[in-house]
């Protein structure tokens, strides 16, 4: 057994590894998934450049602990039983190394993705409630560029991104980041419900009443003062999964 192997197998890894693919799992229940495809990774605090992340071909209702895959920045698997889908290493692999981020999570989720269709190509976050937590935290890459089928696709969508926290993918879907699994998730969930208020909102044909961005401003930075809703959220959806 190499040191990958028996890293993989550590408490500390394997800890990352179960919570990992409890978010797969709460996504795949709150209709965040899409078939087999958008993948959630996390990378490993030793500086190392290892991450882990989803295998290839997997439902993520299925996924469990042993099914996460370690790689390095190369998309190389380097602990696990499958294989990994080329387009997630292209673009995880970029936000890890050039954004920074510690956990990344991509998905086509719909109301979200329906917003990356529109001309403003993503969230209002002087909406509701929901939307103000995102308030100064959202970049947008405006181009649409294909499948992130090589390395300077993934590059281009981590330098979009600016540094933010979520990104808008036009035409695309939406990365979600956070310094932790359970932060991330407790984003990712309440990014796709503010969506799904706006575009209902829209749907009535009526005028929107945005507030005002100091107030959006207060309203996320109260938010971000709360992470310990973040944890509690996502230990509620470790008891019932």
């Amino acid at each position: 057994m190499n040191s990958n192997q028996l890293d993989y197998l550590s408490p500390a890894v394997s800890q990352a590894r179960s919570d990992l693919a409890l978010a797969l799992r709460a996504a795949a229940q709150h209709g965040l998934g899409e078939g087999i495809c958008n993948h959630f990774s996390v990378e490993l605090s030793d500086g190392s450049g290892r991450f882990l992340l989803n295998p290839r071909g997997l439902l993520w209702q299925e996924i469990q602990a042993d099914d996460i895959v370690m790689i390095d920045a190369l998309g190389q698997v380097l602990a696990g039983r499958h294989a990994v889908e080329s387009t997630a290493m292209h673009i995880h692999s970029a936000i890890h190394r050039l954004a920074g981020k510690t956990c990344v999570m991509h998905t086509h989720m719909p109301y979200a993705t329906a917003l990356t269709l529109t001309q403003d190509r993503a969230l209002d976050t002087r909406l509701s409630q929901n939307s103000m937590r995102f308030h100064g935290r959202v970049a947008i890459d405006p181009h649409y560029n294909g499948l992130a089928l090589d390395a300077s696709e993934g590059e281009r969508i981590a330098r979009a991104m600016q540094g933010a926290d979520v990104a808008f993918l036009a035409n695309h879907g939406v990365v979600v980041c956070a310094g932790q699994i359970a932060h991330a998730y407790d984003d990712l969930y309440f990014l796709e419900r503010a969506c799904m208020m706006q575009v209902l909102a829209q749907s009535s044909g009526r005028p929107l009443a945005p507030c005002d961005a100091a107030l959006a401003e207060r309203v996320s930075a109260e938010t971000a003062g709360e992470r310990s809703q973040s944890e509690l959220f996502f230990e509620a959806l470790r008891r019932t999964l």
